[in-house]
């Protein structure tokens, strides 16, 4: 993945940026810049801006002043909070509560970035949901399932890291797969709570999101990029992911019984 502003129109810019596992393998990650109806703007999730992106993000907010709040969203991802944090000093900054555990000595906002009441704050211009029936923070250091996605009605774009997810297409298959193909994390069912009505949660959940965002333009996913779709085919391609990941579900859930 290569570092890039995507205009996606509407007061929403995707920036695409680099993460080396290793300092060789770049799996990429991702923030965006939304700007909201009262002219100001937030950033969802931390990324360290450079050269050309911070030059125009920076145009496009009056050098940073005008970033109210930085949400990160996904617990997991908590490497370049710091950098964020100092683009911006004068935003909210809000997290998990391991964000503020990786992170002690940033200046967060008492109130979980996973709260009602930060979801009542940007109402107006996100909507923000937490996927039910899965932990949000595992126990479990390598299960990345949970986070909290970001829909833009405005845009019609999906910002989500890890619990969505766009496959690769290799080079070589390019000519045949044209588009990636949606697929939901494979780590699902270990992040799957352990109680009866679980596995029901998260399908009422995803039914619930797929209706929210029927009309989805722009899949903006962490590690795997930009996705367009047309109207209604988002619907479609979720309910085909989640029917492929069903039966691993189901087999997860039958064992914590």
């Amino acid at each position: 993945m290569t570092e890039a502003i995507h205009d996606l129109g509407h007061g929403f810019w995707s920036i695409r940026g680099d993460l080396r596992i290793g300092g060789v393998l770049n799996v990429g990650t991702q923030a965006s810049l939304v700007r909201l109806t009262s002219g100001q703007f937030v950033m969802l999730d931390s990324y360290p801006l450079r050269g050309e992106i911070r030059d125009r993000v920076m145009a496009l907010t009056d050098q940073g002043r005008a970033v109210a709040a930085v949400l990160n969203l996904h617990p997991f991802h908590t490497l370049h909070c710091a950098a964020t944090a100092r683009d911006f000093p004068q935003a909210a900054l809000f997290g998990s509560y391991r964000h503020r555990r990786q992170h002690p000595d940033l200046d967060w906002r008492s109130e979980p970035v996973e709260s009602p009441e930060v979801a009542d704050m940007f109402s107006r211009d996100l909507v923000l949901t937490l996927p039910r029936g899965i932990d949000y923070v595992s126990t479990n250091e390598r299960v990345h399932a949970g986070s909290l996605l970001a829909w833009h009605p405005a845009s019609r774009s999906l910002h989500v890291d890890d619990t969505i997810n766009l496959m690769p297409v290799p080079s070589l298959l390019r000519r045949f797969v044209r588009k990636p193909r949606l697929f939901l994390h494979p780590s699902l069912p270990q992040a799957l709570q352990q109680h009866p009505a679980a596995l029901a949660e998260f399908r009422t959940w995803l039914r619930g999101l797929a209706t929210e965002a029927a009309d989805l333009r722009w899949l903006c996913a962490a590690h795997s990029g930009v996705r367009r779709f047309a109207p209604g085919q988002f619907t479609t391609e979720l309910a085909a992911a989640f029917s492929r990941i069903e039966p691993k579900l189901a087999r997860a859930e039958a064992r914590n019984r």
